[in-house]
């Protein structure tokens, strides 16, 4: 049977894993709050 208290301690995250998630953070992602709020600024502007 697995002891996976024992896998736990063992575990070490991979290089992978971890430069994936420095580039995430680190890169200023566009989401649906900004692209709304340019959406309104145009839609103000026209009227």
């Amino acid at each position: 049977m697995i002891d996976f208290e024992e896998e736990l301690k063992k575990f070490q995250p991979s290089l992978e894993v971890e430069e994936a998630e420095e580039a995430i953070y680190n890169h200023d992602l566009t989401d649906m709050t900004d692209i709304l709020q340019e959406m309104l600024k145009e839609v103000r502007k026209s009227q």
